[in-house]
């Protein structure tokens, strides 16, 4: 008979995927007490958290129990590095059916940890919960190692804008996906398991990046953020922007605009940021400017190719 989570019991699901877990240098207590308790040497803590709903951010016959820990871990370490920082621990919240088997709980964890291990990242604890359907829980958090954090509010004039990482490939991947079928292979695989280049937030850092964001809702939506928050305007040049071969395969299949993928597309968790033209680090890719406002583009403006982009530039949750 298969063993359940109603079967295995909250304290047994607990015991089993905190056995054996690794404990980094700056985690003092780990799991089995009230609370972690982590050391902030830098004084400083950063500290992110994302949830991932079952029916909206994924689905148990497009993805497995193990992608979706991955994921879950992926788009917060990603969040972490995108200040600059450097990712140190991680809490996970689950809830789930008591019906659900409990080798799928096994395997979440098993992403989870796998994910974390990648930047030698401790998970410090968390909560189980029965509810109706699986949510996943991560809150992460950083050291800035003595660094003031890379804000979305530095962007200056005159500065270049430079993205590092996949672009459009998860979106690409979805497409397949709703559509009912599992190729190309790699962008059904970039849905399922995003590839953050999580060592260039901190390399972007040290480099001089004036501001930086994780692309997690789309170029242009997450640019978006950067040119608001900073009261500038961000100009996107297409002709930059690499358009893979798998992208262009999806878009002629699906009569889609390959385009489209890269500049609307989230969920790869590439980096984008800005620069003074001498500080962009090597292997960053530089796709366009920073300029002032004016009467015609006012400031927390984005554009591509000093033109407005009229299709949706993102995904925004609760948009209508």
């Amino acid at each position: 008979m298969t063993e359940t989570l109603g079967s295995t019991g909250e304290f047994g699901l607990i015991a089993a995927v905190t056995r054996g877990l690794a404990r980094g240098e700056d985690v003092l207590v780990g799991p089995g007490d009230d609370a972690a308790v982590v050391a902030v040497p830098d004084g400083r803590l950063v500290i992110t958290t994302d949830l991932l709903v079952e029916g909206r951010h994924f689905r148990q016959d497009w993805s497995s129990a193990y992608d979706v820990g991955r994921k879950a871990a992926a788009q917060n370490l990603s969040d972490i590095v995108a200040m600059g920082a450097r990712p140190t621990s991680m809490v996970v919240g689950f809830g789930a059916p008591a019906d659900l088997p409990t080798a799928w709980a096994l395997e979440l964890n098993q992403g989870l940890v796998d994910e974390a291990e990648l930047l030698e990242v401790s998970i410090i604890g968390g909560d189980t919960v029965q509810s109706d359907k699986i949510v996943v829980s991560v809150t992460a958090f950083g050291s800035l190692d003595g660094r003031a954090p890379v804000l979305r509010s530095g962007a200056r004039p005159g500065d270049e804008v430079a993205v590092v990482g996949r672009l459009g490939w998860a979106e690409a991947g979805y497409a397949v996906l709703q559509r009912g079928f599992r190729s190309p292979r790699s962008v059904v695989e970039a849905h399922r398991r995003p590839q953050p280049p999580y060592a260039e937030g901190p390399r972007a850092a040290i480099a001089g990046a004036s501001s930086m964001c994780d692309v997690s809702d789309g170029l242009l939506s997450d640019l978006g953020h950067i040119a608001e928050a900073s009261q500038v305007v961000i100009d996107v040049r297409s002709r930059a922007l690499t358009v893979a071969e798998p992208l262009q395969a999806v878009a002629a299949a699906t009569g889609a605009d390959a385009l489209g993928f890269v500049l609307t597309g989230g969920e790869d968790h590439a980096l984008v940021g800005t620069f003074e033209p001498a500080d962009v680090p090597d292997g960053w890719t530089v796709i366009g400017a920073v300029a002032e406002g004016n009467e015609n583009v006012p400031a927390g403006t984005v554009t591509v190719d000093g033109a407005a982009y009229t299709a949706v530039s993102g995904h925004a949750h609760f948009r209508s």
